[in-house]
């Protein structure tokens, strides 16, 4: 008997003219008319349409994929998604697999879904080409003692409509066949099955061993067909059933070969194969669970062999073959990509993390500094104001004293600390800090993503503190008076210190506001104090021009201060002519009234001059927070729009490819 081969319809050859009549030997003819029927009332309907036919043309089937409520669609749409956002972030080899699963999901889909295409595979000698013919009917595939007897895989299909799927397996027409089928129950089952019988998955010949992997990625099934002597061999389960344990409900795992042991052996043998199979990670299909399916047959004698065809009916009438096999292929590219896209903990940016990245930046460009110096400039200012004249006078001789040591104060300026951190080191270790907070247990490809975003931002900060600085000082109007002056900025340029400067105690320069061109209040500040160099004025919360050339704005009170001081002064200058006029005779003698009223002044003038320090602790306190606070804003705002929004979007990045990656995991079909 002859097997007969759908060569003609798949690649469009007649068959002989002596094919079609030779008689089966069951008195019906091979051709009955059937195809010929099937193309005629396709070609009426198509006459009808008002369309030419075409041959085998089934057309996008779908409904193994698109049957609602499937979860199979939403989880290729999503691992769609998390491969398309991954890109720019992982390297092509990480994500070939998902890449090649949706490839082949897309080319199932749009092949026939009516079919089910199951690979026999076994080793040498398994009896896997004896299974083949039994299940088929037949005499297809080649058997004997010559090993290898099949060197390339011959498909059988029990409908038609199969050659999409069979051109995809690279099967040329020559090795399709037709089995026999004799009309029985078990026969209408098998309808729409495409069996394909494979060279030995262990052939000393790598051609065919590439066959077998290159066959086995795109079936919908396989049954694996194991014999007595080879059914714990390593690589059969190395190789191919502990990688594949998660298409268990695509498997087929087929003791074959019991004709050669007793009952009692083939038990012990099947159940051995069961562990086996248990260890590797594949679940067996026992007691109406999902799994595997485990049964021993024998080829030769057809024992057990009718069961298989049973439960294959089943398999293929369920018509989700196709979906089971892609939901595992799915599951298998997902548990691939679980160290790139799963983090340990819950990584990111705490307001902790932000809180300490803001107060480094604030320590960088002197922040603290520039307070206590807007500070010290506000009581200096209420000391000129509400001072005595005398201890004004001797402020100024002292400073002017204190000029001829300019060239030791420029000496130190020349010689910084060694052990300080210089303002663009105190930047980068906040933008490091950062980093290092943000990819806390993230996986290994985002966390490098983050930092490479932070080393960027990192990269332009100081200058543009710097640049703040510049900013502040070209708003404030120019410098203020004296070299010696107390300022609150700070330069954090390239290869600059942070430093404020420290001069008289007289001199001095207020705290900055300014506007950047970042949307936020920019100011500049004081750095390390007490390494006097020449300052720079910057503006003052109030909005005025800093140094001796704008004053911190002054309370109610210190006018009536000033008033008061004044008349101290005068007591003191009227006591004093007092006396004198009486010494030189130009006043009648009497020293008790000049003498009390020049007391009065010049106990009354420090008393004045004490009152009113006392009195400006609380406003200079709170101008010099306010100073500290804007700074503080300044490089915080600066910080935000270079690192810590660059960064928090990497972040929101990570966390939608991770959703997109849950997606495509708590959907699963298959255990995954």
């Amino acid at each position: 008997m002859t097997a007969v081969t759908d060569q003609g319809r798949d690649h469009g050859q007649g068959e002989p003219e002596g094919a079609k009549d030779a008689p089966g030997d069951d008195g019906r003819r091979w051709d009955d008319g059937l195809i010929a029927r099937r193309a005629a009332e396709a070609a009426q309907e198509d006459a009808e349409a008002g369309r030419t036919p075409q041959e085998d043309e089934p057309g996008p089937q779908v409904e193994a994929y698109g049957l609602p409520g499937s979860p199979l669609r939403p989880r290729l749409d999503a691992l769609r998604e998390l491969v398309g956002l991954s890109r720019a972030r992982l390297d092509g080899d990480t994500l070939a697999e998902a890449g090649r699963v949706l490839d082949e999901a897309s080319a199932r889909q749009r092949l026939s879904s009516r079919h089910t295409v199951v690979a026999i595979a076994g080793a040498t000698g398994s009896g896997k080409s004896t299974l083949f013919n039994a299940l088929a009917g037949v005499q297809i595939s080649d058997t004997g003692l010559r090993r290898p007897t099949t060197s390339a895989p011959i498909a059988c299909s029990w409908t038609d409509g199969a050659a999409g799927l069979l051109d995809r397996l690279a099967i040329p027409g020559r090795l399709r066949r037709r089995p026999v089928q004799g009309g029985t129950a078990t026969d209408e089952a098998l309808q729409g099955l495409v069996l394909v019988d494979m060279p030995d998955h262990d052939s000393a010949a790598t051609g065919h061993r590439e066959q077998v992997d290159r066959v086995l990625a795109l079936v919908d099934a396989v049954i694996w067909v194991v014999d007595p002597e080879k059914y714990a061999d390593a690589a059969l389960h190395e190789r191919y059933l502990r990688p594949l344990a998660g298409h268990a409900e695509v498997s087929f795992v087929v003791l074959n070969q019991i004709d050669r042991l007793s009952a009692e052996a083939a038990d012990l043998v099947l159940d051995d194969l069961r562990r086996l199979l248990d260890e590797d990670g594949m679940a067996v299909g026992e007691h109406g669970e999902p799994g595997a399916t485990v049964m021993s047959l024998s080829a030769v004698t057809g024992a057990g062999v009718g069961d298989l065809r049973e439960v294959l009916g089943t398999f293929v009438q369920d018509r989700t073959a196709a979906a089971r096999r892609l939901s595992a292929d799915v599951d298998a590219a997902a548990a691939r990509l679980r160290p790139v896209y799963v983090a340990e903990g819950r990584p990111g940016l705490g307001e902790r993390a932000r809180e300490q990245f803001t107060d480094r930046l604030a320590e960088a460009v002197g922040a603290a500094a520039a307070g206590q110096a807007a500070e010290r400039e506000w009581r200096r200012n209420a000391g000129r104001a509400c001072g005595t004249p005398w201890l004004r006078l001797w402020r100024w001789y002292e400073s002017t004293r204190q000029l001829g040591g300019g060239l030791d104060l420029m000496a130190q300026v020349l010689a910084p600390p060694e052990e300080e951190l210089t303002a663009r080191q105190r930047v980068e270790q906040a933008v490091r800090k950062l980093a290092d907070d943000a990819v806390d247990g993230l996986p290994a490809p985002w966390a490098q993503a983050v930092r490479e975003t932070a080393v960027k931002g990192a990269k332009g900060l100081p200058e543009a503190l710097d640049e703040l600085s510049r900013n502040a000082q070209a708003g404030a109007g120019g410098r203020g008076r004296g070299s010696n002056a107390d300022t609150g900025s700070a330069r954090v340029g390239p290869g600059g210190k942070g430093r404020g400067t420290r001069g008289s105690e007289d001199e001095g320069a207020g705290g900055p506001d300014v506007k950047g061109s970042g949307g936020a209040g920019t100011e500049t500040g004081a750095g390390r104090r007490g390494s006097g160099s020449p300052g720079r004025t910057s503006t003052p919360p109030g909005g005025t021009p800093g140094g001796r050339g704008s004053r911190p704005p002054r309370p109610a009170w210190w006018p009536a201060a000033v008033l008061a001081q004044a008349s101290m002064t005068l007591l003191q200058i009227f006591g004093g002519l007092w006396l004198l006029g009486q010494i030189i005779g130009v006043l009648e003698p009497g020293l008790l009234t000049p003498a009390l009223l020049m007391l009065a002044g010049v106990v009354g003038g420090p008393l004045v001059e004490w009152s009113c320090a006392a009195a400006a602790r609380g406003p200079a306190r709170r101008y010099g927070q306010e100073a500290e606070r804007r700074l503080r804003e300044a490089a915080a705002g600066c910080g935000r729009v270079r690192v810590l929004d660059p960064v928090a979007a990497e972040l929101a990045r990570y966390r939608e490819v991770r959703e997109r990656y849950v997606a495509v995991t708590e959907l699963s079909t298959t255990g995954g």
